[in-house]
């Protein structure tokens, strides 16, 4: 089985439900915004088709500013209320862009983050999990969600580790830009202990 890679012609960048009413309540959420404003910032720098989901925006909001301001111009917006990002829409953008590998980010964990990972992994995707971009309501829940996803076949990496991978080789023309990206990232709290 071939080991799963990073290349630009065929990855995309999904950011799940990061949205302002719904922050108060997520685990690290400063983090959490920051680490998917700057995914986003790097999908820009490096021409890959980025995608923001907002879930039910009538009870939630939409996306937090510094989101928005990052996805302004590239990202294609989509709201939805399945809680799967895997929408028809959001498909068939993957589908015409040829985007197989698909970087993901957002909340929360164990619901819309989980279930669009497994439908990508059943349409035969392979889903790249940003783990210092993703949290959830309950801390409990983020460490359960990663087992279960990364068992059922997604790849874990982070938004630095993808940034580099992506680039290929520091003669990039983007590498200084994405340098100065990457240096905005902030590091995840450490769960709090289960009792």
């Amino acid at each position: 089985m071939p080991i799963p890679r990073l290349s630009l012609e065929r990855t995309a960048l999904l950011v799940i439900d990061v949205q302002e009413k719904l922050l108060p309540t997520i685990f690290d959420a400063d983090r959490v915004v920051a680490n998917c404003a700057a995914a986003l910032e790097l999908a820009k720098l490096l021409g890959m088709p980025a995608i923001v989901t907002e879930q039910y925006t009538r009870g939630l909001g939409h996306s937090a500013p510094a989101i928005a301001a990052a996805a302004a111009g590239h990202a294609q917006v989509f709201e939805k209320t399945r809680f799967s990002a895997l929408t028809p829409e959001v498909g068939a953008l993957l589908a015409a862009r040829r985007c197989d590998d698909i970087l993901i980010c957002g909340v929360e964990a164990h619901v819309c983050v989980q279930q669009t990972v497994l439908d990508l992994l059943a349409t035969g995707r392979q889903p790249f999990l940003l783990t210092d971009a993703v949290s959830a309501g309950r801390a409990d829940q983020i460490d359960p969600a990663f087992r279960r996803m990364e068992r059922a076949g997604a790849t874990p990496s982070g938004v630095l580790g993808a940034a580099y991978e992506l680039l290929g080789d520091a003669a990039h023309p983007q590498f200084k830009a994405v340098l100065g990206v990457v240096k905005t990232l902030r590091p995840p709290l450490p769960l709090p202990c289960r009792a």
